[in-house]
């Protein structure tokens, strides 16, 4: 179980790592361009959601790996999942329905983790 785990918590840093790094870095007027649920949110929304993301991401493995405070693995997870529901709102909202699949996906691996590591 502790290998699947890995597994989920590795898979969820990467995508979460690349989506925070677009969010965060990714020029003002490209984001609509890209990610057209930006419209709806100021760009300060938007980093700031990007950072969360790349925090939660490392949040997932650091600690586990370096030994220091992994009880704050399965937060950064619980943190993630948060993020996933607030985007597969968005999406509903948008009639996206297309990348609600995604959210509730990675929203699943996220609760996965956060259950299993508690």
């Amino acid at each position: 179980m502790n290998t699947v785990l890995w597994v989920a918590q590795g898979l969820l840093a990467v995508a979460f790592l690349a989506a925070g790094f677009a969010k965060a870095t990714m020029k003002e007027e490209e984001l609509p361009k890209k990610l057209p649920w930006t419209e709806d949110f100021p760009t300060p929304v938007v980093r700031l959601i990007g950072v969360f993301e790349i925090l939660g991401a490392l949040g997932l493995v650091l600690p586990m790996l370096l030994d220091v405070a992994p009880m704050l693995t399965p937060w950064a997870a619980v943190g993630l999942a948060v993020i996933q529901l607030g985007a597969a709102v968005t999406d509903a909202r948008r009639g996206e329905s297309q990348m609600i699949v995604v959210n509730l996906v990675l929203l699943a691996l996220a609760v996965f983790v956060a259950v299993n590591r508690f």
